[in-house]
């Protein structure tokens, strides 16, 4: 196996590489960051819009719950009616042929 051997130039190019490695990684870090915020920001309208959408969809909801009570109140009370008749209609055959 060979070994390497390190002199002090090659010791400091390669230190001057990583800190400008490290430089370049701060600088994209801080970008990255920004972008990140910039993202979290419109996020947040996104919730906001996502409310308001909520809010009118559960309004729309109460709105057919409404209507749909009104036609079970009218099923009903069309139901009892031809009930009512037609145990009348029965009862007023049933009285006329005895």
């Amino acid at each position: 196996m060979d070994t390497v051997t390190w002199t002090d130039e090659k010791i400091d190019a390669l230190d001057k590489k990583v800190d400008a490695l490290g430089t370049r990684m701060d600088v994209e870090f801080a970008r990255n960051e920004e972008r990140f915020k910039a993202i979290g920001e419109r996020f947040v309208e996104v919730d906001r819009r996502l409310g308001r959408i909520e809010g009118t969809m559960e309004e729309g909801f109460a709105r057919m719950d409404a209507k749909f009570d009104a036609l079970n109140r009218t099923i009903i009370q069309v139901g009892g009616g031809l009930i009512g008749t037609m145990f009348l209609a029965l009862l007023t055959v049933l009285v006329t042929r005895l």
